[in-house]
């Protein structure tokens, strides 16, 4: 299926969201909050503070350092520290643990293999196409197999404000030297990929395969329900 709701302009440039856009990220995430959440649970004095304890520290972190929401990485690294910091534990134990349980987190969240379809996919849409990545998450690329696929990766907190902000669109658009209409943004969140490249003056293709509730009311250029129709911009 595709949609157009708005004439394309020539692009020269094609940025995909991550997580949920190009591989299926719902096992993963969960795969490695549970690492994480293994590897604090053996620390008697955490597991005591009951199963809240994690999101009660998570809200204190941002609510004490709002530019957390932009980093989810270090929105981790810094609740890791403020949910030790609880617990007496010294300020060696609090360094080591906070760390070996983001190691945990990182090792498992990296463990993605994209399926060889989609990376076929990319690499046809390369030979016509600049390749971006523009994400708000936290993946580490170089550790798995869409290391070698963009000639661009830029990461909210990193490089700039969280996606619908529309600082990430702004660089990349400055890396090429490139007017902003001829980026065209895939992702499947209404919310952060088509608001966010809409409100840079990006054009956008909202994938809308997760069957989620989305605030956003603005229309994506193109809708489409399978990441392959791309291959339909290959002239």
């Amino acid at each position: 299926m595709i949609r157009f709701n708005r004439a394309l302009r020539p692009f020269s440039v094609m940025s995909f969201d991550l997580d949920d856009t190009l591989y299926n990220n719902h096992p993963i995430i969960k795969a490695a909050v549970k690492a994480q959440q293994d590897y604090l649970s053996a620390l008697p004095s955490y597991l005591e503070q009951g199963p809240k304890y994690w999101q009660q520290c998570r809200n204190e972190a941002v609510l004490q350092s709002p530019e957390l929401a932009d980093n989810v990485t270090k929105w981790r690294q810094h609740t890791l520290r403020l949910a030790l910091s609880k617990l007496n534990l010294n300020a060696d134990d609090i360094e080591h643990h906070a760390n070996a349980a983001y190691n945990a987190f990182a090792d498992a969240r990296s463990k993605i293999v994209v399926s060889d379809d989609v990376l076929k996919l990319l690499d046809n849409l390369a030979q016509h196409f600049t390749l971006v990545a523009i994400t708000n998450g936290n993946v580490e690329i170089e550790r798995f197999n869409l290391h070698n696929k963009f000639s661009l990766v830029l990461q909210a907190g990193m490089h700039g404000k969280a996606k619908p902000h529309k600082t990430l669109f702004d660089k990349a658009a400055a890396y090429f030297d490139i007017p902003k209409s001829e980026i065209l943004h895939i992702g499947d969140s209404l919310d952060t990929d088509v608001q966010g490249a809409n409100n840079a003056g990006c054009q956008s293709v909202w994938l809308n395969d997760q069957g989620a509730t989305y605030a956003y009311k603005g229309l994506a250029d193109v809708e489409i329900a399978n990441i392959h129709t791309l291959a339909h911009f290959i002239k």
